[in-house]
């Protein structure tokens, strides 16, 4: 088990647009060839944009864009013609494929937080594909089959466990309060990264809490 902490995180973003990122991956200047991904997971970047900033149109292609909104409401357009607002405990996957262009912005008069995490695809190239699961469930995985991974959210008050699926790689992110796992701490923007065998290994919350933990079969 490999713990990293959320004052480790590259810093990124433009603070003067309201823009602040947190990265947990290797990442545009912050290049660490130790750190460019595990599993199939590339990024995990904590986002806050302060009302009316924003991510102007970018490309992506080849990769798995999963958003997890924690506070706020996000406003995602893309090339395809489709404009959605998530808002926290909404899911939205955004598979670029062969190409995608995209806005995120935060058009609401508070503040934004989400969890973005890109994983790359087991085949390259298609027809990008996009879907949002509003109040995703605690009890519903949700399959990334494109990159071979599982997403589990897991909300959990004071005492309660979970167990940590049995896979080659699994992460976990600690979205909010506090957790335990294997004698260590966990607090928000706090990760920990498994490889096998870790099935059977439980995570307590210390106080109540809110992670998500990926499910990855290979690298």
């Amino acid at each position: 088990m490999d713990v990293r902490r959320a004052a480790d995180r590259y810093p990124g973003g433009d603070e003067g647009a309201g823009i602040t990122t947190r990265h947990a991956f290797s990442f545009g200047p912050h290049y660490d060839p130790d750190n460019l991904r595990f599993g199939a997971l590339i990024a995990c970047n904590e986002e806050r944009l302060a009302p009316a900033a924003g991510f102007a149109e970018h490309p992506h292609s080849h990769t798995e864009i999963v958003t997890w909104v924690v506070e706020g409401e996000l406003t995602h357009r893309d090339s395809t013609g489709r404009a959605t607002v998530i808002r926290p405990g909404d899911l939205q996957h955004l598979s670029a494929a062969a190409g995608v262009r995209h806005v995120e912005r935060n058009d609401a008069a508070g503040p934004l937080t989400f969890v973005q995490m890109w994983l790359t695809p087991r085949n390259p190239g298609g027809e990008p594909r996009y879907e949002v699961v509003r109040a995703l469930a605690d009890t519903t995985p949700y399959a990334v089959p494109e990159a071979g991974a599982t997403l589990h959210v897991r909300r959990l008050a004071s005492g309660e466990r979970t167990a940590l699926p049995p896979a080659a790689f699994v992460y976990v992110h600690v979205v909010r309060g506090e957790v335990e796992l294997a004698g260590e701490r966990l607090g928000a923007g706090d990760a920990a990264r498994l490889t096998e065998p870790v099935g059977g290994r439980e995570m307590v919350a210390v106080g109540d809490a809110e992670f998500l933990v990926w499910e990855m079969r290979a690298g």
